[in-house]
């Protein structure tokens, strides 16, 4: 048997994972798509909402790229997404999944460290921290920018999160767990002894299998007490 990692720090994703938005994402989509001249109910915006779905957890920039081509196109279809987002946020339609901030208090008095991380912009996270009063709840918050600007699914927010606190001796000591395949990916990729998915956001426990989780729970409040069954 392959012996239980010791995890000492753990990268979690925010939307979806410890922040429940009800499909905000998409909702703010809309208002960038509509800024680009792409019609609702069009081909081509049901075509484009589709990728947004299939690349939940990718760094909004990255999407905007795609789907738009050129970077011009793609910076104002990315900063009306933020705006709309954050107006959303404004208007009180983000919470904490049920118990996702006792969890990363009992991560934290276990002696682990946490950073939460997104594929939004920073200005967007921040927006997010303030409306859940998460400001002092991690020491460490990182968006694609804080990582050299490459979000999931590569390792990079992952190896960031592992370089910037120096808690863990290797990435066998790092725990990534997020709601989209993209969130498993990056986990895996950076070598992380433990990658786990939760029911909670855009992808169903299948996907996340499929991707690679080692572990599936319905929601992050799960995660302490398998980590101290990892112990």
């Amino acid at each position: 048997l392959t012996p239980a990692p010791d995890i000492r720090l753990v990268v979690l994703d925010m939307a979806g994972t410890t922040v429940a938005d009800g499909g905000l994402v998409e909702r703010a989509f809309d208002s960038a798509a509509r800024a680009l001249g792409v019609e609702p109910g069009s081909q081509d915006h049901a075509e484009k909402l589709a990728h947004v779905r299939a690349t939940m957890g990718e760094s909004k920039i990255s999407v905007f790229r795609h789907l738009f081509g050129d970077e011009e196109r793609a910076h104002r279809a990315n900063a009306a997404f933020e705006e709309a987002y954050g107006a959303l946020v404004d208007d009180g339609l983000v919470a904490p999944v049920p118990g996702a901030r006792a969890a990363v208090e009992a991560l934290l008095a276990d002696g682990r460290s946490v950073v939460l991380t997104t594929g939004f912009a920073r200005v967007t996270q921040d927006v997010l921290l303030d409306a859940l009063g998460w400001r002092d709840l991690a020491p460490v918050t990182l968006c694609p920018a804080d990582a050299g600007g490459r979000g999931r699914p590569y390792p990079d927010l992952v190896l960031e999160a592992f370089l910037r606190t120096k808690a863990a001796d290797s990435t066998a000591q790092v725990a990534v767990v997020g709601d989209t395949t993209y969130d498993v990916l990056s986990g895996l990729r950076a070598g992380a002894g433990l990658v786990a998915g939760v029911r909670t956001g855009a992808h169903d426990a299948e996907a996340l299998r499929a991707a690679g989780a080692g572990h599936v729970l319905d929601s992050v409040a799960d995660l302490p007490a398998l980590l101290r069954g990892a112990d």
